[in-house]
Parts: C-alpha cells; structure tokens; sequence
C-alpha cells in the first residue's frame, strides 16, 4: 500500500473526539466545583468527573473547534435520570438541534454507561442536558465521541 494510501487511511480512522488531548474543550458547564471541574469530562479517566450543585436542569458543552463526524456517543456517569444530547454545527455554541433523549436507568453503586449508536452526523459543539436525576447532585466521568475529523 503505497505511503499515501496509509496516511489518508490513518486520518480516516474513528477515534474518541472527545479528550482534551485531541482538542477538544469544555466550553460551558452550568455548575462549578474546583475539586470536580468540567474538563475532568474530556480527560479519559472514569476515575475523574465533574459535579453539579444541585437543582436541574445542568448542561455542559463540548467543543471540537472543527468540524467532526460523529457515529457514537458513550456517556458514563452517576444518578442522571433524564439526558438530552445537542449538536451545533454553527461557529459559536448556538443553533443546537436534538440528537437524541433519553431516561436513564439507575444503578446502585456504579456508574450509569450510556451508548448512543445514532447515524452518522456533523457537529462542532455538542451539548449535553441534564435534566432530572435520581438525587440532588450528579456527576459526569467521561463523554467519548466516535468519529473522525473532517477537513475542510
């Protein structure tokens, strides 16, 4: 396979779009704790994950600063009852549309794994709403998006 043919194959390749090593950011989070911040989300470690601090609805959204495809969305976290998931493809975090919502089931004593397989989509932001849970406070250990990045 010729050098060029291995490249273009390589960039195609899906990958987790949501680390902060692959640049993405949290760009808003509703809720502030700075033993749990947001950017524990897009860490790659379960281990790590961000709070809120009580009442409902709470969001955080994640920027890519490109735009990216996305084929599936995995969420783990701890006592969120109701999500809603939103992607932008605008410049700025605006214009969001439903990707999809969802009830969550409860698990006592471990984290709540949520896969999305969805079609095939574009985004430059996405946002995720919590908006009910099972108690007064949640918290999100890692969002992974699998995809792959556009050129454009």
């Amino acid at each position: 396979m010729p050098a060029d043919d291995r490249d273009q194959q390589e960039r195609m390749k899906s990958t987790d779009l949501c680390l902060s090593s692959r640049g993405a950011e949290v760009v808003l989070a509703t809720s502030s704790d700075e033993k749990y911040p947001p950017e524990n989300i897009i860490d790659g470690n379960s281990e790590t994950f961000w709070t809120t601090t009580g009442m409902f609805p709470q969001e955080f959204v994640i920027s890519f600063h490109k735009c990216v495809k996305i084929s599936k969305l995995t969420i783990q976290c701890y006592l969120v009852r109701s999500l809603r998931i939103e992607k932008s493809l605008s410049k700025d975090p605006a214009d969001f549309e439903v990707c999809t919502e969802k009830d969550l089931q409860y698990t006592e004593g471990a984290l709540q794994t949520e896969e999305f397989s969805l079609p095939e989509f574009q985004a430059t932001y996405l946002r995720f709403i919590i908006k009910s849970a099972f108690d007064h406070f949640v918290s999100v250990h890692t969002v992974m998006a699998e995809g792959v990045a556009e050129n454009l």
